[in-house]
């Protein structure tokens, strides 16, 4: 009888062990955040990060944008815009986003996501939710991006910078030491890579050797450009703590494959506007551009600078704190009053409009503009007054028309 008793209590205990482990499956992968950053933490916002402080006209600035803002080390995306005369600030979070970059011709948002193996994830406009008798039929829900689809790509490639160049999608695969044109199957193709890298077995595509990180994307690759950190092969490579970087940054060229423009530190986020090359000179914390072979700064900001885009009369530029890591990167910089924000700057004088801080962030890479026509940022509203079964019902029955037409 004991036996038997005994029998029957681990068979009860199994029972409920099951229920246990059964219950706790069932009430995994339940949230929105989770699942459309394929993270199991990616509801775990600390919300601290996303405290800021202004300084001049800051929001006035952004009258009629959306401004898109990739926050690398902290795993999220930003969009920051004006609705109904009050900031909206909205977040999706992400492994590790670098690059953004917008297909106009879709409407079409691109970010890179540079883990190991790498993803780009396309983000399109809800439109529209689905007319279901079992939701809230007026509900508001602006015209958020959503993910719909990401792809893998090797590591190695190390993706930085996005761009549209001649309608395709474009990435600097700063493992490669190359420029490559992105397609919808994972997979990719060299398209462009500077002379430097060039040797009598061809050119050396094995390893990062010259940070070849941002382009400014022309009508083709020809009439492009490319920031990189140096223009020659050594045993001292990007990421070595004696890698040279002092004034050693330079341009290159699409058509030449040579330099275009020398004297930079560190360069990112090289752009075209009014037919000339302007650049991020990160560790002078400086915006400028290339002229006669140099560079020529125009406005100094505290900290890294990295992120830029530009609308009809301003430019938008990110900073960064310095990890302390690669200070040695950053001779023109006191690291100690870096800050992490957003710059908006008067392209007729130069001079600032207006900035927002984040007094705990961290890393900016990508800053890019859109239309608030055309979206009004992420699907998370930090702050939002919004109920949970909105938010559910947002991610139950959105509907998103271009891209299946």
């Amino acid at each position: 009888m004991a036996t038997i008793q005994k029998s029957k209590s681990r068979i009860n205990k199994n029972a409920r062990d099951l229920q246990t482990l059964w219950a706790h499956h069932h009430g995994e992968w339940r949230s929105p955040e989770q699942i459309t950053s394929q993270w199991r933490q990616g509801a775990d916002i600390d919300f601290s990060l996303l405290k800021f402080r202004t300084r001049g006209n800051w929001w006035e600035a952004l009258q009629g944008i959306t401004l898109l803002i990739g926050r690398e080390y902290e795993h999220m995306v930003l969009a920051l815009t004006v609705l109904d005369g009050q900031p909206h600030i909205t977040y999706l979070s992400m492994p590790h986003p670098s690059g953004i970059a917008f297909d106009a011709k879709e409407e079409l948002v691109y970010v890179a996501s540079t883990r190991n193996p790498n993803q780009v994830y396309d983000l399109a406009v809800v439109d529209k939710l689905l007319d279901r008798l079992d939701r809230d039929q007026n509900v508001s829900i602006g015209k958020p991006l959503m993910p719909v689809r990401s792809r893998f790509y090797p590591g190695c490639l190390y993706i930085h910078d996005l761009a549209m160049i001649g309608g395709q999608l474009h990435a600097n695969a700063v493992g490669q030491n190359a420029v490559v044109k992105l397609n919808s199957q994972s997979g990719y193709e060299r398209v462009w890579w500077p002379d430097c890298i060039e040797t009598k077995d061809g050119p050396s595509f094995g390893q990062n050797y010259i940070q070849l990180n941002s382009i400014a994307a022309g009508s083709n690759i020809k009439e492009s450009y490319f920031s990189a950190s140096c223009d020659h092969i050594s045993k001292r490579r990007p990421g070595h703590k004696n890698f040279l970087v002092d004034k050693r940054g330079v341009i290159f060229s699409g058509k030449t494959r040579d330099v275009y423009a020398r004297g930079l530190t560190r360069p990112h986020s090289a752009r075209l506007y009014q037919e000339k090359v302007w650049v991020d000179n990160s560790g002078y914390g400086e915006l400028g551009y290339a002229e006669d072979g140099q560079f020529k700064p125009v406005i100094g900001l505290p900290g890294w600078t990295r992120g830029l885009c530009f609308t009809s009369s301003l430019a938008f530029v990110g900073t960064s704190r310095v990890i302390p890591r690669f200070s040695q990167y950053a001779p023109g910089l006191d690291v100690n009053k870096s800050e992490c924000g957003i710059h908006a700057i008067d392209m007729k004088t130069g001079k600032l409009v207006g900035s927002l801080i984040w007094p705990s962030g961290n890393q900016i890479f990508a800053v890019e503009a859109i239309s608030q026509k055309i979206t009004t940022g992420f699907p998370f509203v930090y702050k939002s007054r919004h109920s949970k079964g909105q938010k559910q019902n947002l991610f139950y029955s959105f509907s998103i028309g271009r891209p299946n037409k």
